[in-house]
């Protein structure tokens, strides 16, 4: 067994390597991913974090319990950034940017969600360490997360009326023009922020929203700092090849919101109840593949339906 110091160490080297992969070496890339490309890179991704599960549960102590743990959290991650990625989709619409341009939006993107995640993983721990009952508090925001994914109106964004985009155009200089992946421009000695820099704005801001309700739902599986952070960080790589992804097959997905709601709503009603009963990880972990897995046979069956 490894201690916890040197799980960091692997975890820190490992997630390096692949932010260089995926940030760097990708971003060069001139055309769209196509959508065979970035199933295969999603694979990619994917099985990276089921390596590190395999790392953890055969190096770190207690390493079965942590493994189930992470693959839980992992899920639980991914299947609500999925929906996340349909709004960056409907955002990239709205703003008209275009498939050139988008790689380097998400991936400013992905390096901000990594520092926010952690930070608000931190106070999020921190919080439940020194004051118990946040842990209601946390369950209602995941019930609440639940009903609006499943009952709220489809999420609009109204350019007009947004108040980021306002608060922007009231303070900074904007250049409504896109200038090719420059977020900012210098003209006649002043400096504009570009139509780009916006959508990256809306884009982290409605990653910060999304943050507050997933974290919670990881939180409510452990409060092991370490399995909390590395299934988050592991779940925002490789969000870029998963979006491509998403972008081709996003018809074939209709019900799987309804799955991440009960997702939310189970996660909610298990941290709120954890003073009194704790489900068993692995228990949680087969009621979430089994939410995941039947929203989308039922959206597969319904397109298949549909299409007959």
């Amino acid at each position: 067994m490894v201690d916890n110091f040197f799980a960091w160490i692997v975890f820190t080297i490992v997630i390096l390597i692949l932010l260089f992969i995926d940030l760097y070496f990708t971003d060069k890339r001139k055309e769209r991913i196509s959508l065979k490309g970035s199933l295969i890179w999603s694979g990619v991704w994917i099985s990276t974090a089921l390596l590190f599960c395999l790392f953890i549960y055969f190096f770190i102590e207690a390493g079965h319990t942590k493994a189930i743990e992470f693959l839980t959290g992992f899920l639980i991650e991914k299947s609500l950034s999925i929906d996340n990625l349909f709004i960056f989709l409907m955002i990239f619409r709205v703003m008209n940017v275009s498939s050139a341009n988008q790689p380097h939006v998400l991936k400013w993107g992905i390096i901000s969600a990594i520092i926010f995640r952690i930070i608000f993983i931190l106070i999020g721990v921190g919080l439940i360490g020194l004051f118990q009952p946040v842990i209601y508090i946390f369950g209602i925001i995941l019930l609440y997360a639940a009903y609006k994914m499943a009952f709220a109106p489809e999420y609009k964004i109204d350019l007009e009326k947004n108040s980021i985009i306002r608060f922007i155009k009231r303070y900074f200089n904007l250049n409504s023009e896109y200038h090719g992946r420059k977020f900012f421009l210098k003209e006649k000695k002043k400096v504009f922020v570009t139509s780009l820099f916006l959508t990256f704005i809306l884009i982290e801001s409605s990653d910060i929203i999304f943050a507050v309700d997933s974290i919670p739902a990881v939180i409510a599986i452990t409060r092991d700092s370490f399995i909390i952070i590395t299934s988050n960080i592991f779940a925002v790589l490789g969000l870029r090849a998963l979006y491509f992804a998403i972008a081709g097959i996003v018809d074939l997905f209709i019900y799987l919101k309804y799955g991440v709601a009960l997702i939310l709503f189970y996660v909610g009603i298990k941290m709120m109840i954890s003073e009194f009963y704790k489900i068993p990880t692995p228990v949680s972990l087969g009621i979430i593949l089994i939410l995941l897995s039947g929203s989308i046979i039922i959206s597969l069956l319904h397109k298949k339906k549909i299409s007959h």
